[in-house]
């Protein structure tokens, strides 16, 4: 590339060109860039899903860190299981817990973890704030997955509610910092002073 406007042209053309799919602001991309921002080590998520995110919570984890998943459906358990090694994640990394998240989650070392995440459907996130950051240590975050308030219609709902709540509930706490993230359906990060 030379220094004359041709070269200017080039470095300008080469910049501003589509972004790579593999950094694009997807939620998933998100989750590995805190992880990965934080060195998680330890990482709770509330809601195996498909396995989507614990793959992308591992790829951003350091390399001997360990996810904890929780949910009630050990069919899905069994299936992500598989799905991580196919992938080629050493089964020593994760740590699948059939069981409801509200039961589990005051049974796992306070203070313990780096990062927390959210993943399942709830009307209760107040309850899932206060069970998760316990599991924080301080500087670590927890992260609702599909928190859009501005998403939900109707603003007497069962979820409306909730995510005021905790919004009230966050905004009450001076240990607690938070910011919305509009990707997706959308992502509240809460971190732990």
């Amino acid at each position: 590339m030379g220094a004359g406007p041709a070269g200017q042209d080039e470095a300008h053309r080469s910049s501003s060109g589509p972004v790579d799919a593999s950094i694009a602001a997807a939620p998933l991309h998100v989750l590995r860039f805190l992880a990965a921002a934080l060195r998680a080590k330890a990482v709770v998520e509330v809601g195996t899903g498909s396995g989507g995110s614990a793959l992308h919570l591992l790829g951003g984890m350091v390399p001997d860190g360990v996810l904890t998943s929780i949910d009630v459906d050990q069919m899905a358990q069994r299936e992500v299981r598989e799905a991580l090694r196919e992938a080629g994640e050493p089964a020593s990394r994760t740590r699948l817990i059939a069981g409801r998240p509200v039961e589990v989650l005051p049974r796992l070392a306070e203070g313990a973890y780096d990062m927390v995440v959210v993943a399942s459907a709830t009307t209760d996130h107040a309850t899932y704030l206060a069970l998760g950051t316990r599991l924080l240590r301080p500087g670590g975050v927890i992260v609702f997955a599909g928190v859009r308030p501005d998403a939900d219609r109707d603003q007497r709902s069962a979820t409306a509610l909730s995510l005021r709540e905790l919004v009230r509930v966050v905004q009450a706490d001076e240990d607690l910092i938070a910011v919305t993230l509009p990707v997706g359906p959308g992502l509240l990060a809460v971190t732990k002073r």
